[in-house]
């Protein structure tokens, strides 16, 4: 799911001439240049573009940084009702250069392989716009809901409605699928879950279903495992599975639902015998259909880019057949 980054030496040879994440997130030059990347090295299926889930909301009136420890900060977070009349309809003009570095990379990559958007979902932009920062507990989301719940559902849906024209935008500009991040849904208890995150992503998918009915969306959720059936629902073309569902469990839940995932990350420090073990496994609990090969999450800090170069290899050279066999 994130492609490019500090594992990569490429990456860090950039970074060092350009430190600040806003540059390397913000200028074309530089996205289409940390997007390929991979691709240089890998030759994956498809081409993920280097951005943040965080970008747009400069476009709707929440203005953030990134720190390097502490990661993103919004200096006012928006808590009341007053606040909120801060927000306005995502400004695309703000957001030029996602649409000029998809283009780019359309023309770089050709048919060679699919190009990807992503945006983050309404409950999990909302729990950085509510919450200020990173954070583990979601205190004040979280009573936010019981307490104004009035307030967050005007929060969420006018994220709901922003992360749409996001995703058009997107494909208008070259994605030919775009991936929805419901990061921090696995956060909230189903029932809150219910409430809170699947009304506002149907409500995304849906409007984007009305006018690009064709492109593929893809929805992951981290630590979802609660939620495989609901995430299903939404209408998303795809459900992405973390390392901590059995692909076996997860096919049966969601039915003829095509999936994304689920090797576990940390094997790819685990040496090629482990790399291939845990390939092995996904592939032969998927099935032959519907089924993309992938990670259960992002290649971590510090992966040997050989190991990412041996599970690429492996999910071209293993064929149904020989699984089926096995």
């Amino acid at each position: 799911m994130r492609q490019a980054g500090r594992y990569q030496a490429a990456y860090r040879e950039l970074a060092r001439k350009h430190p600040s994440f806003r540059e390397r997130s913000e200028t074309t030059e530089l996205i289409v240049d940390i997007s390929l990347q991979p691709f240089r090295s890998f030759k994956p299926d498809g081409v993920i573009l280097f951005s943040d889930i965080l970008t747009p909301l400069p476009g709707i009136g929440v203005p953030f940084e990134i720190d390097d420890n502490k990661g993103p900060l919004l200096d006012n977070p928006i808590r009341s009702k007053e606040q909120l009349k801060q927000l306005h309809k995502l400004d695309l003009s703000q957001l030029q250069f996602v649409g000029e570095s998809l283009k780019l990379l359309r023309q770089e990559v050709g048919d060679q392989a699919a190009v990807l958007g992503f945006v983050g979902s309404p409950w999990t932009l909302a729990t950085y716009i509510i919450e200020g920062a990173s954070s583990s507990l979601y205190k004040t989301i979280k009573s936010m809901a019981y307490s104004e719940p009035a307030l967050l559902d005007a929060l969420l849906s006018h994220l709901a409605d922003a992360m749409a024209d996001y995703i058009r935008f997107q494909i208008d500009s070259g994605a030919q699928c775009v991936q929805i991040f419901d990061s921090w849904g696995g956060q909230l208890p189903p029932s809150q879950w219910d409430k809170w995150s699947g009304p506002y992503l149907r409500r995304v998918i849906e409007s984007v279903k009305s006018t690009h009915p064709s492109t593929p969306l893809t929805l992951y959720a981290n630590g979802s495992g609660g939620l495989l059936e609901r995430l299903g629902a939404t209408g998303a073309d795809v459900v992405g599975l973390d390392w901590t569902v059995d692909m076996a469990d997860a096919r049966r839940r969601l039915g003829s639902k095509s999936v994304q995932g689920n090797v576990d990350p940390t094997v790819l420090f685990c040496g090629e015998a482990a790399i291939e073990a845990a390939v092995r496994d996904v592939l032969s609990k998927a099935g032959g259909k519907g089924h993309i090969l992938n990670l259960g999450h992002g290649v971590l800090v510090g992966t040997p880019e050989e190991a990412v170069a041996h599970m690429f290899a492996l999910s071209k050279s293993i064929k149904a057949a020989e699984l089926v066999t096995a």
